[in-house]
């Protein structure tokens, strides 16, 4: 009951920030904090198809990569203005949440609803001009994403595994604009890692949330711990063997012409343990983004992982 309170207080005081930042903070800022650009850091899967493709000391390749993970941004704040305009009763009750631009009325809907469209238009004929399969990829994704914050987050399990759809196409975009080929055991990384993320996310909601967090997000009524605990168990499993068997594949080997990936298998296996330590001990994974970019073991993790895995691809050996 204490903690309930606690947690009441909280969003009490959430609501009251949200008044000042109303009145203080410039319109422009609170449209553009309501594109979300702390999330766009998801958007650098775009980039795999540069590293794992060979096509990273390419300046004209990086040049793309860079258009198209400027495409997704756009069009993951399209998605994150429409998610916000369909829960704007339920995220003023949030605590966190109540203060978004759009839940707190600093964005109005119309606004919010024009630079949405304005946003969407923009963002898929850039994609349709890098690369007519990158815009395919960039228009499914769009729809799916949409389709996600309309009413296929309040289906239980297709809630998640959307959200790791997600991901993949961002993967497989990167690749497509680059006319590059990547592994199918990557894409598979990608989607369970993805699916990790999305389950400790609802885990992580449940746990921090008053009354389990349904109130604020209604699908978690149909979870509970222990069976999203078991879903976290099969999924980190899953990825690591999956990264295990990409890295001595022997279509890798051949493609790097090296077999000395295997040997970054330590790093994903302890950025796993680290973020299930977060959830079950410090009460974190209810954003996934901010627990990725805050803490610092795994912000080390994943910054070693990247130059080691840089070295072995581009390593004078090649």
């Amino acid at each position: 009951m204490a903690r309930s309170t606690l947690r009441s207080n909280r969003g009490t005081a959430a609501g009251v920030v949200t008044d000042i930042q109303a009145r203080t903070r410039p319109w422009v800022l609170e449209l553009l904090l309501s594109l979300r650009p702390a999330q766009w850091t998801k958007n650098a899967l775009l980039f795999a198809g540069l590293i794992f493709g060979g096509k990273l000391l390419q300046p004209d390749a990086v040049i793309t990569a860079a258009e198209a993970f400027a495409v997704f941004c756009g069009l993951s704040g399209v998605v994150y203005i429409v998610n916000d305009l369909r829960d704007i009763d339920t995220d003023r009750r949030h605590p966190i949440k109540s203060r978004r631009p759009i839940a707190s009325g600093a964005v109005s809907r119309a606004a919010a609803q024009g630079t949405a469209a304005i946003l969407a238009f923009v963002a898929l004929g850039a994609a349709f001009a890098l690369h007519t399969g990158f815009g395919l990829i960039a228009a499914t994704y769009l729809g799916l994403l949409v389709t996600y914050s309309l009413f296929l987050k309040h289906i239980v399990i297709l809630d998640v595994l959307t959200i790791a759809a997600g991901f993949v196409m961002r993967a497989a975009a990167g690749a497509v604009v680059l006319d590059v080929e990547i592994s199918d055991w990557l894409l598979v990384v990608t989607l369970l890692g993805a699916l990790f993320l999305a389950l400790g996310k609802r885990r992580g909601e449940m746990a921090t949330l008053a009354g389990g967090g349904t109130d604020h997000r209604p699908i978690l009524a149909h979870y509970s711990t222990d069976l999203l605990d078991q879903m976290i168990t099969i999924v980190a499993a899953s990825t690591l063997l999956a990264y295990a068997f990409y890295t001595i594949n022997p279509e890798t080997v051949a493609r790097f012409n090296t077999d000395l990936l295997v040997f970054t298998l330590p790093f994903p296996l302890y950025g796993l343990f680290r973020y299930l330590y977060l959830i079950h001990l410090r009460e974190g994974g209810a954003n996934p983004s901010e627990t990725l970019l805050t803490d610092r073991p795994i912000l080390a993790c994943v910054a070693i992982w990247a130059c080691v895995t840089a070295v072995i691809i581009y390593g004078p050996w090649r």
